[in-house]
């Protein structure tokens, strides 16, 4: 899903959220926010590194945030760990 310049990455495959990023980019955006919680954190590092090796020359991560977010469930309330990359595009002289 994509929310602005944030890519919530979930349950499609992985070149989906990779291809959501690109596009982002590659239409004037200065910089993403990859977000994923619990199992899923995995894959939003997959797509991070993705898209570094892609664009090796013009993108970085600029910024790494993890933390523990409060979720209701069937079972009742628990904690999920959650992670946001920041991706930002270098500017080359």
């Amino acid at each position: 899903m994509v929310l602005g310049n944030e890519i919530l990455v979930g349950k499609k495959p992985l070149m989906d959220y990779v291809r959501a990023a690109m596009l982002q980019l590659n239409t004037g955006s200065d910089d993403i926010v990859i977000k994923a919680r619990g199992n899923l954190t995995a894959k939003a590092v997959d797509v991070a590194e993705i898209i570094k090796r892609e664009l090796m020359n013009e993108i970085k991560v600029s910024d790494v945030r993890i933390c523990s977010e409060i979720v209701r469930n069937r079972e009742g309330i628990t904690r999920i760990s959650a992670m946001e990359l920041v991706l930002k595009k270098e500017i080359l002289e």
